[in-house]
């Protein structure tokens, strides 16, 4: 990995004087309209700039913006792609090309960016004479927790990548995906163990802000890293330890965790955070911050339902069907279904409209079903092309804490265990106890409902096919036939594919990239 100073800028002047020698140390003058990186770590004033510029990694295209989104959902059987775009319809056709590097490539620089930014930190601000040394922890935890999340994201979704620990080298060494996980389980365990719980009860410039990494997300994403390399007794430790903070509910409204009106709610564990009133309104497409970019996200526009957006993604028809499967106690449809799509149900309303009203010129449109997830379609606005869009998204939820949780019991033998917690999640629907209309389910009995529960409460949020991936079925025949049998995209799966190609550009230009490119491509 090749690193690119990109937060500050150092100009290099030059003079010849006709009538002296000139030293070297002469010839190196810094340009004073510009601060340095030597010049910049001088107080806690600096370090917390530092620590929020970390945070700002995830708000431009390659991140959260809208490329990060797209990566984790469209290879999901719950999620399909008719994008004209063929770098965008190609990821869930398991088909993105090593000479395009569109999508994928801008995320992969993304997160090896916030890394950089992370690294800085990491570096400069212990040497920094704090008088406020919680502070100091606080900031230090959240560059390890932003380090970790990075990591997190590059390892699951490109294998074998480099893991930068300094900001000063040119290259750096391409890991095995197992030495990737030990880095991010090591972030993360730092980050746990310097961060408050809450912002709420410290003091400092951070007292009671908003979207900062705290305890619980540290340990949410160290026992997700956990369950993801199938260390289950790990995995329940970590989550134990959030379930135990009492902080953290469900919301009882399921689509108050994707509207702009209860941001940081009660079942919000980390959350992106997108703003229409801060900062300009150029969009962050990436590369050097500029002071025009905006705070906001292009997920609403990229999913938007035609004439309010640009449809480059769509929910399946299998998930349609799935929620549909079990009715409330009271009779009804899951009430998630209206919270993650729009479709041609009498009285659905978007952006002000009627459903059926709006499309009936045009039956393709009318008898199709769009992503209702973040989008802003409460009639407030009428329609998503200014890109604006200021909801933030919710990347770590304590309904999936709940399910991850129950999935860490299953698979240490204490099945029974497991159905109050995924309870939890059916009661804010009002689904039926499944103790009662499932008693005694054997273990693999509760993995093919608990892989029903997720589908259903996690859809369009990146989640499914990681899930998919994690339990093996991709390699399990049985299991890829029936995946193909939900989602046709699934036909053109090459085994390696599971994973993004590392751009073409990392692998030619970086000495150090000795594993090689990713199979399949």
């Amino acid at each position: 990995m090749k690193t690119r100073n990109i937060f500050y800028s150092i100009a290099v002047a030059t003079s010849v004087l006709a009538t002296s020698c000139v030293s070297d140390e002469d010839l190196n003058q810094v340009d004073p309209n510009f601060e340095t990186a030597d010049s910049f770590w001088e107080n806690g004033d600096d370090a917390l700039k530092g620590v929020n510029a970390v945070y700002g990694a995830l708000l431009n295209d390659g991140t959260y913006m809208r490329s990060t989104p797209l990566l984790l959902d469209l290879k999901g059987d719950g999620t399909r792609s008719n994008s004209p775009w063929a770098a965008m319809a190609n990821v869930g056709k398991f088909n993105s090309s090593v000479a395009d590097p569109a999508i994928y490539g801008w995320a992969f620089e993304m997160y090896y960016q916030g890394i950089y930014r992370a690294n800085q930190v990491l570096e400069n601000v212990p040497g920094i004479e704090m008088e406020d040394t919680a502070l100091k922890d606080r900031i230090l935890g959240q560059a390890y927790f932003m380090r970790g999340l990075y990591f997190f994201h590059a390892v699951n979704m490109f294998k074998n990548v480099p893991l930068p620990l300094t900001s000063t080298q040119v290259y750096h060494e391409q890991k095995s995906q197992e030495e990737g996980w030990a880095q991010v389980k090591s972030d993360l365990e730092m980050a746990a163990s310097l961060l408050p719980v809450s912002y709420d009860d410290v003091s400092g410039p951070d007292q009671g802000q908003k979207g900062r990494a705290t305890k619980g997300a540290a340990l949410a994403y160290l026992g997700k890293a956990h369950l993801f390399n199938q260390e289950f007794a790990e995995a329940k430790t970590a989550f134990e330890q959030v379930i135990g903070f009492g902080v953290y509910d469900l919301v009882p409204d399921y689509s108050d965790n994707f509207t702009e009106v209860n941001e940081n709610n009660v079942e919000s564990i980390f959350e992106v955070q997108f703003n229409r009133d801060v900062g300009g309104v150029d969009l962050s497409w990436g590369g050097a911050p500029a002071s025009g970019w905006g705070k906001t996200s292009a997920r609403a526009i990229t999913y938007g339902p035609p004439t309010f957006g640009f449809t480059d993604a769509q929910p399946t028809w299998t998930l349609f069907n799935e929620y549909q499967e079990e009715l409330t106690v009271d009779g009804e449809v899951d009430p998630r279904l209206d919270a993650t799509m729009f479709y041609n149900k009498p009285g659905m309303m978007l952006y002000g409209v009627e459903f059926a009203v709006h499309y009936a010129g045009n039956e393709s449109f009318l008898n199709e079903i769009y992503c209702a997830k973040y989008q802003n379609s409460d009639g407030s606005r009428p329609d998503e092309y200014d890109w604006r869009s200021g909801i933030n998204e919710r990347i770590m939820r304590y309904a999936d804490v709940l399910l991850m949780y129950a999935e860490c019991l299953n698979e240490l033998g204490q099945t029974d265990a497991a159905y109050p917690y995924i309870q939890q999640v059916r009661d804010r629907v009002n689904l039926p106890d499944l103790a009662t209309v499932s008693p005694g389910m054997s273990q693999q009995q509760m993995r093919d409902q608990i892989a029903h529960e997720r589908f259903l409460e996690f859809p369009l949020e990146g989640h499914r096919f990681d899930d998919i991936r994690r339990w093996g079925w991709l390699e399990d025949s049985a299991k890829l036939e029936w995946l193909k049998s939900r989602d046709p995209e699934f036909n053109s799966y090459v085994s390696g594919r599971e994973y993004f190609p590392i751009p073409q550009s990392e692998m030619d230009n970086n000495p150090l990239m000795t594993i090689g490119q990713n199979a399949g491509y």
